[in-house]
């Protein structure tokens, strides 16, 4: 049974790909001058499973030349940063607008939402109910990209008109999953299944994002004269690193350099405050470099795939009526601190990329203020002139940054939590444009410290230090506040 229902994905697969190839040669007949006659703007809204900020248009040595060219037509925001560093609790609170501690998610295994909210309007849904039409490619909630035999996955159907989960070869395919070489055996800790990779041979569109992107230029074809949010949620580069050869070609491994680690990173923060207690999985620093690489290597390849669905936005006619969302729902180690993948509350797990562009953007615009996930829904509304959004949403829109990025008036911090069940503790972490505090509650209590102007690799932690003590308390009496702000 298990085979046949595999053989039909594989076909299905096929399918799409001959479909959507027709779609993308009928797409260039279109003049790039049509415009939505409905006169509405129009959402691309395109997440992205476990990505940090290594893109090159935020300094980092990774290939991702549509991205950066998307940065360029917009606003790059600079210090972004998730709610939650794990996927389900992550997305549930950005597609709510609501802060982990009211939505009660903040794992993996709970994602009903609307069991502990009252009334819920997710911001899909809310573009339903204002005329739009609304539909989901891949994993934009804790949807499995495909669902496990079985099971459905974790979706909210009130929030789409259409839903399509999309599955590759790298997915259904056997023989791919065991041809990966695996760097690390993880610990047991719940996440995915160790770092690994695959220079598959398969083509980018037979593979599960480019499987994605084809649906995605058909609905835009099919959709292009009303209005519509069209989610498109990519599944790498999120392990196991099976992508095309060719991306892994454009990263010699010679070129690839392990993250600078010493044993006392490891006793600056509270033992909660770290995933992995022996640093680095153990790995030598060549798997190291390998798996820095796997992770380069799958980044590109989907900067290519939301490259086809751009160039086909723009030879829709659709490029100028179109907002434009590009996010992460967390970020990711690559063995800062000797940690690799996610759920702590340091730098590089809770800051995301993220970048808007189309109407109402600035063009080439750089906002290095602190905005953080729940941001994205009142500024949607704003931008599109939604009605009867819900009155409680916990985040601030970001319309004036994004007209004038570097001199709209904006003090708001970023505040990213954590929670540790087998210790009963809770993690809260807030981030200025100069500092992180990070309070650990429960059965015991914990502070970090760290001043990104000094120590930008998060290397002292000063939570004890007389010199920044008035600041210490300043931190926590604001993330105090902005913590029982956010629980209802």
């Amino acid at each position: 049974m298990r085979r046949i229902l595999k053989s039909k994905m594989i076909t299905l697969t096929r399918r799409n790909f001959l479909k959507s190839s027709a779609a993308m040669t009928a797409a260039k007949a279109i003049p790039a001058q049509l415009a939505a006659a409905h006169g509405r703007k129009n959402v691309l809204f395109i997440g992205v499973d476990d990505l940090n900020h290594s893109l090159g248009c935020y300094g980092q040595p990774v290939h991702t030349p549509n991205l950066d060219a998307l940065a360029a037509r917009g606003v790059r925001f600079d210090a972004a940063y998730c709610q939650y560093p794990l996927c389900g609790p992550s997305r549930t609170s950005l597609l709510t607008g609501l802060a982990p501690d009211t939505t009660k998610i903040q794992d993996n295994n709970d994602l009903n939402f609307r069991k502990h909210l009252k009334d819920p309007v997710t911001l899909p849904e809310l573009f339903r109910k204002n005329g739009y039409y609304v539909a989901r490619v891949g994993k934009i909630y804790h949807a499995n990209v495909p669902p496990d035999e079985g099971s459905a996955g974790a979706d909210d159907p009130q929030s789409w008109d259409y839903t399509f989960n999309n599955a590759g070869l790298d997915r259904t395919d056997p023989a791919q999953a065991k041809s990966v070489t695996t760097f690390s055996a993880p610990e047991k800790i719940g996440l995915g299944t160790g770092l690994c990779a695959y220079e598959s041979p398969t083509p980018d569109r037979q593979i599960t994002d480019g499987v994605g992107a084809d649906e995605v230029i058909s609905l835009l074809k099919a959709n292009k004269d009303k209005p519509f949010f069209i989610a498109y949620g990519l599944y790498r580069p999120h392990l196991p690193w099976i992508v095309p050869q060719a991306y892994f070609e454009k990263y010699p491994l010679e070129s690839i350099h392990a993250e600078p680690f010493d044993p006392a990173e490891l006793t600056q923060a509270p033992p909660y405050a770290y995933m992995l207690k022996k640093p680095n999985f153990g790995m030598s620093e060549e798997n190291a470099r390998r798996s820095k690489r796997g992770y380069y290597a799958a980044t590109s390849y989907i900067d290519a795939q939301v490259g086809r669905v751009l160039a086909a936005l723009k030879e829709y006619g659709l490029e100028e009526n179109t907002i434009v969302v590009f996010w992460a729902d967390h970020g990711w180690h690559l063995g800062q601190h000797g940690q690799w993948e996610k759920l702590t509350l340091f730098e590089w797990c809770a800051r995301i990329p993220f970048l808007m562009a189309g109407p109402g953007v600035k063009k080439g615009g750089v906002v290095d203020r602190t905005t953080e996930h729940l941001d994205i829904y009142p500024t949607l509304v704003e931008l599109c002139g939604l009605e009867n959004a819900p009155k409680l949403l916990h985040g601030t829109s970001l319309s004036g940054l994004l007209q004038n990025p570097d001199g709209a008036r904006w003090d708001k911090p970023a505040m990213t939590q954590a929670h540790r069940p087998a210790r009963e503790i809770d993690g809260y972490s807030i981030r200025t444009e100069r500092y992180r505090y990070t309070l650990w509650m429960g059965k015991s209590e914990a502070e970090e410290l760290y001043d990104y102007q000094t120590d930008p690799r998060e290397v002292k932690n000063r939570a004890s230090d007389p010199e920044l003590k008035t600041v210490k308390k300043a931190l926590k009496d604001r993330l105090l506040t902005i913590r029982k702000s956010r629980i209802t």
